[in-house]
């Protein structure tokens, strides 16, 4: 263990002594080349001479005459054993060393003592120094000490000095595997014939998802126009490689693509969600449109795409294996939205979580439920049972559920047992005793459970309903308590026929100004069995072929089979979403493709920011947060920005001088 930073960081880094060494050096001056990292050393190097380079950590005194010196580098760490005396006395020197210097050592590898063995890294070695060289000396007044684990600071502090962050051995350690995993989607995908191609990242502004970060330029205008009359012109940032990856399958040149994408979104600030982010982007030609429906049950794959799901899960269990060590089962689960809305009140279910939900209105007397029939209505319940649920009994008894005004809450006793729905005032229902005791029978109340109640419309809207964010809630508060651990196993599902269409909700408002709007994008194709519905302008009955890779109740990819025909296409677009011609330009030319003979296609992004019903995760680096098992995404970027979406670390974004903005011809506007 470490011994605490303030115990050396001491004055004496102001001594003589260090003062005599750092005169000394001369920062460019030759020194021995490094043999070995800090991170490979073992028993098979003893005896030999190494030289090792790294940053030095703080020293653990063994006694008076001899100190060990943990040396780092993006390797590992190793063990370091000076031995003081007059003889060495240049060696005295080490410990006046401000903690985190960069150094040079030469000396000699040994096997640790028996006792002092460890099985893990350079565990069973140590390297006794002869000579060293200064490198690099560290501030004496660093902002932090990223060797202190004891004392980690406050995130901002980090955020400021992210290069000095990254020293940490846990987020170095995630850096590497995110390379790692990288190196595996590229070789899998390489393997099956994918061709890596890059896809423009200036492209035009198209009303397709949320807000774009958008660029200025001079392109097009003269470099001598400086009177800022003209009109500015602008490039957008990428959501996502959507339409170029259209247009390369329509073009037949590539019929496997992948890339791993950088992509854009301007949201509003929210916790752990970036600005710029990673996706797996794959597109294939040639892919299935599905099969009947009507044959198939809900929990088989019905829609299209089925060499995508297949690419997809040879992937990810590619990755658990060589990562996690873990063998993930031949094919993933799969179920419909609707079956997810209605057992787990989320579009993306944390199915770990042994909490179901249950549509309790066939339990009901026929009085009662016609008047829910009347309404487009059902009443849905959460029966938590001491013997069944004991994990989930305190945290439903302790959770907070103001905020869903649908909701309310039953605790079952002997004296309410037979009429506990009636005494519920919130539901305002009448029932009898005879008809208690037949719900009772049916749904196995008895005394000492709880029952979550909530009504909603029978048709499921948006991503959860109001009991699916309660089981959520109550798990993750049965968790903070100890009483509840997820499965270690990774539970990995696919939810597939979301709807096509739906209202926009109040964060994308701006893009459908109350038209419908595609729930995932508009290329996303209709099921076949429901292109007649949506001629007919039945628009709410119709299903997409869309699906959703789900992990863990984390939504970690989406794809579809994409709208192949320009008849289609211009029907979506003008009859559907009501685009105006303007908007419906911005597409002329995936238009044009689709009426040059393009194939059927359809792929997938792992992280797709187009969900304007949804909120879509971050694909790739939410992946990554889930290998590294760390809660924040921020953990697995190199140079991430805050929730709020600023960089502390290069100050961005920031205002630009008035005349470079003249030159774009932008003019500030002051209020």
């Amino acid at each position: 263990m470490l011994v605490p930073v303030s115990k050396i960081t001491r004055s004496s880094r102001d001594s003589s002594a260090l003062n005599a060494v750092l005169t000394r050096v001369s920062l460019t001056a030759p020194y021995p080349k490094r043999t070995h990292t800090c991170g490979e050393l073992t028993p098979a190097h003893a005896g030999i001479h190494v030289t090792l380079t790294g940053w030095l950590l703080p020293e653990r005194k063994v006694s008076k005459t001899m100190s060990f010196f943990p040396i780092k580098d993006s390797f590992g760490i190793t063990q370091l054993v000076v031995r003081k005396g007059h003889a060495n006395a240049h060696l005295t020197a080490l410990s006046e060393l401000p903690v985190e210097s960069t150094i040079a050592i030469e000396g000699e590898v040994l096997v640790r003592p028996e006792p002092s063995r460890r099985d893990e890294g350079t565990g069973q070695i140590e390297v006794q120094v002869n000579s060293f060289t200064l490198l690099n000396p560290a501030h004496c007044n660093m902002p932090f000490i990223p060797s202190d684990n004891q004392t980690l600071v406050n995130e901002d502090l980090r955020a400021r000095f992210r290069y000095l962050d990254l020293r940490r051995t846990a987020l170095a350690d995630n850096i590497r595997k995110r390379s790692q995993v990288a190196r595996i989607i590229r070789d899998t995908l390489h393997d099956d014939g994918f061709l890596e191609v890059e896809t423009p990242l200036l492209l035009k502004s198209t009303p397709e998802g949320a807000r774009e970060f958008l660029v200025p330029s001079r392109v097009g205008q003269s470099t001598t126009q400086h009177d800022g009359k003209h009109t500015p012109l602008f490039y957008a940032l990428p959501q996502s490689p959507q339409q170029p990856k259209q247009l390369l399958i329509c073009s037949g040149a590539v019929d496997k693509y992948f890339q791993i994408a950088r992509c854009f979104r301007d949201e509003d600030g929210r916790k752990d969600r970036q600005p710029e982010f990673t996706q797996i982007d794959l597109e294939m030609a040639f892919i299935s449109w599905g099969v009947d429906s009507d044959i198939f049950p809900s929990n088989t794959w019905r829609i299209g795409g089925h060499e995508v799901r297949a690419i997809i899960e040879r992937l990810v269990r590619r990755i658990w294996q060589k990562v996690e060590e873990i063998t993930l089962p031949s094919s993933f689960r799969v179920i419909t939205y609707n079956e997810a809305m209605a057992r787990y009140g989320s579009d993306k279910p944390d199915t770990r979580i042994d909490l179901e939900i249950q549509d309790i209105t066939p339990s009901l007397p026929i009085h009662v439920q016609a008047s829910f029939e009347d309404l487009g209505d059902i009443l849905e319940a959460i029966v938590i049972r001491p013997s069944e649920s004991c994990s989930f009994l305190r945290a439903s008894e302790e959770c907070n559920y103001e905020n869903e005004p649908n909701v309310s809450r039953s605790v079952i006793a002997d004296s309410n047992l037979l009429n506990w729905l009636c005494d519920n005032r919130s539901m305002d229902l009448k029932l009898s005793s005879e008809e208690h005791a037949l719900l009772n029978k049916t749904l196995r109340v008895s005394s000492g459970d709880t029952i979550w109640l909530s009504r909603r419309r029978k048709i499921p809207e948006g991503g959860s309903t109001a009991l699916g964010r309660l089981r959520t809630r109550i798990s993750e508060l049965a968790q903070a308590r100890g009483d509840y651990v997820p499965h270690m196993i990774p539970h990995f599902l696919w939810v597939t026929e979301f709807p096509l269409f739906t209202r926009a909700d109040p964060d994308k408002e701006f893009l459908a100004r109350g038209r419908w709007s595609s729930t995932h994008h508009p290329f996303t194709a209709p099921m076949w069995q429901d292109i007649e519905a949506m001629y007919a302008g039945r628009i709410d009955q119709v299903r997409g072929q869309h699906y959703d890779l789900v992990l863990n109740g984390v939504e970690i990819g989406g794809g579809s089979v994409r709208v192949h025909d320009a008849t289609m296409q211009e029907y979506i677009f003008s009859q559907v979403l009501q685009l105006s011609d303007a908007e419906k330009s911005s597409f002329d030319h995936l238009l044009h493709a689709l009426k040059c003979g393009a194939p059927p296609h359809g792929g997938i992004a792992l992280g797709k920011p187009f969900k304007l019903t949804k909120t879509s995760d971050l694909g790739f680096d939410r992946l990554m947060a889930i290998l590294c098992k760390t809660p924040t995404i921020r953990d697995v970027i190199a140079f991430p920005k805050t929730g709020a979406g600023t960089d502390l670390l290069f100050r961005s974004p920031a205002a630009i001088n008035e005349e470079v903005l003249y030159q774009y011809g932008v003019r500030p506007t002051r209020c």
